[in-house]
């Protein structure tokens, strides 16, 4: 259990920030969800962007998809994860943080989430999530993006000096495991966001404030790349603390190895960064010998993943065991299927299985140009970040608001039931997506405009998959709607509980534990713990992946105007013309 907290005005104040924070990703998730059904209908060939009344409020299929994009994978994610991932290390280890730089971090994202919302709104950054470049958007996007991550790093970086200042107090004590996770993680960060960051101070906003004449657009995907694929660890890692830390005791069980879970975050650290060139293989000036490297890299990022899928399933059938399942599928009838924070992560874990798998193919140096732009990658991102992501942190709120407020869940049946719906319509929209990748079918791309006739020739017999990716979007819809009633409801109802007493927070009990000395810990356990050093090897690997690659680029750079998106809709104007 966590070391209680004497001071219940700090406790309510630590509280209340992280409600902040994860009220705020929630909003922002519900818009996104609102806009997820118009991509759905738009790959079932149905073009609903031209109803009047839509029109009225987005001027393009790729306005609504940018919105999608940024809400759902950016804004959501990042709000979610610095509340999360804040007052976790700070309960378990029982700190006392800087209440004021808390708060004046959410204050930061917060301006910085409003400052880039004005001209995604307007149609003014109409870029969808990636921004590449020369594709250019107004300023405000890049500065308030740029806020965002700015305060993700200054929650990183009062997490880990906290995390010091414990190791200074407690000489040759073992880290508590939700503290290593989440300071991993949180390091983790640190290292693959300089990609982003060196993308927007240095190519970027002096891009867009006319400092330079134009934009290298390989160097910018590259700095890109170096934070977007390392960002899905980024989204995923603090659905693994969930289940390492936490599901096993609200299934019934224990973890099953605490040094195997340190383990899984060390290499995280160390792997998950150098891989982004695997993105780019279809662009110039890159060698094949350094993509190879990357795919390689790539593959090993798959051993944590493995590592965590066969220690969670033991965590699973220990519960099961414990629950009086016997036999080779008594774990399958005996886990607890009626709480939907349990079943809300075992379908999220279930849709991993294979984004997992997918995510080798999209890697794979032979396979990737078959699916590269395709249909294929954005089912693939909503069985990993739309399912295995985004459903565990729906799960995870049905039991951290009513810890964080002193609420009761409200219709826990209802809540159950959008946990199915969400995995029934994720499988139903990945199947179909993937289905129409393997047909050809671009992504990113307003399908539904051509005529039907013409598409289903065009991308041979396409119609069940289309069909599937249009029922997955009223699927999706009911599961949104049913999940942010039962989330709203429980925010808006009166406070009745003593949140400490009623619902505490889910620490598991565990089979093979780290012990709390490091004298009398196993080498394993002593190998991770010294994660400054390891940090260090970590930005150590990344220069070595990435410093050669750049630096040709940049001798080899070559600069173009840029293309506003929004001029060229309006004045019906090609860009090359613009300029």
């Amino acid at each position: 259990m966590a070391p209680a907290i004497g001071d219940a005005a700090y406790l309510a104040s630590l509280k209340k920030v992280t409600q902040y924070y994860v009220v705020t990703a929630f909003i922002a998730l519900f818009i996104g969800v609102l806009l997820g059904p118009l991509q759905a209908f738009n790959y079932a060939g149905i073009n609903v962007y031209e109803n009047p009344i839509l029109k009225a409020l987005l001027k393009s299929y790729y306005q609504g998809l940018s919105l999608h994009g940024v809400l759902n994978a950016l804004v959501f994610t990042q709000f979610f994860i610095s509340g999360w991932l804040l007052y976790l290390p700070t309960r378990d280890m029982g700190a006392r943080i800087n209440m004021k730089f808390a708060w004046g971090t959410y204050i930061m994202m917060t301006a910085g989430l409003l400052i880039a919302a004005v001209p995604l709104l307007l149609n003014k950054a109409t870029l969808l999530y990636t921004f590449y470049p020369p594709m250019e958007g107004h300023w405000a996007f890049y500065v308030g993006a740029t806020i965002m991550v700015a305060a993700s790093l200054l929650v990183a970086g009062q997490v880990v000096l906290t995390w010091v200042g414990w190791k200074k107090q407690n000489p040759g004590q073992v880290t508590p495991l939700v503290t290593f996770m989440s300071v991993s993680l949180w390091m983790m960060w640190l290292v693959c966001s300089l990609g982003l960051v060196a993308e927007a101070l240095l190519v970027l906003l002096p891009w867009v404030f006319g400092l330079r004449p134009g934009v290298d657009p390989l160097i910018a995907k590259t700095l890109f790349w170096w934070t977007g694929h390392a960002i899905v660890y980024f989204w995923l890692l603090p659905a693994y603390i969930s289940w390492y830390a936490f599901l096993p005791k609200q299934a019934g069980g224990r973890i099953v190895s605490e040094p195997l879970a340190r383990l899984t975050f060390v290499m995280f650290l160390l792997n998950s960064t150098p891989v982004g060139i695997h993105h780019q293989y279809a662009d110039p000036n890159i060698s094949n010998t350094w993509k190879m490297i990357h795919m390689f890299l790539t593959f090993l990022v798959a051993i944590p993943s493995l590592l965590t899928a066969f220690s969670i399933a033991g965590s699973l059938e220990d519960a099961a065991r414990a629950r009086g399942g016997r036999g080779l599928f008594g774990m399958l009838t005996h886990l607890p299927w009626k709480d939907p924070v349990v079943v809300g992560q075992i379908l999220a874990m279930v849709s991993f299985i294979g984004g997992g798998a997918g995510g080798i193919i999209t890697a794979s140096f032979a396979f990737s140009p078959v699916i590269h732009n395709t249909a294929w990658i954005p089912g693939h991102f909503h069985i990993t970040v739309g399912t295995a992501v985004t459903q565990t942190f729906m799960a995870i709120a049905f039991w951290l608001v009513p810890h964080l407020t002193g609420k009761r869940l409200v219709a826990p049946k209802v809540a159950l039931a959008s946990m199915w719906l969400w995995f029934t319509g994720m499988m139903f929209f990945a199947v179909g997506m993937h289905w129409e990748g393997l047909l050809g079918v671009p992504r990113r791309a307003l399908i539904s405009a051509v005529a039907l006739p013409i598409y289903k020739e065009g991308y041979m017999h396409s119609q069940i998959p289309m069909a599937l990716t249009g029922i997955s979007g009223v699927i999706l819809l009911l599961a949104g709607l049913s999940f942010f009633y039962v989330l709203f409801a429980t925010l808006l109802s009166p406070r009745v509980d003593d949140a400490e007493a009623a619902t505490p927070l889910p620490y598991s009990e565990t089979i093979s534990p780290a012990g709390r000395s490091l004298r009398g810990a196993s080498p394993l356990v002593r190998a991770t713990e010294p994660l400054l050093a390891l940090w260090v090897v970590a930005f150590a690997l990344v220069a070595l992946m990435y410093g050669p690659v750049l630096m040709r680029l940049t001798q080899n750079a070559s600069l173009v105007p840029g293309c506003n998106y929004y001029t060229t809709v309006q004045s019906e104007v090609g860009c090359n013309e613009q300029r």
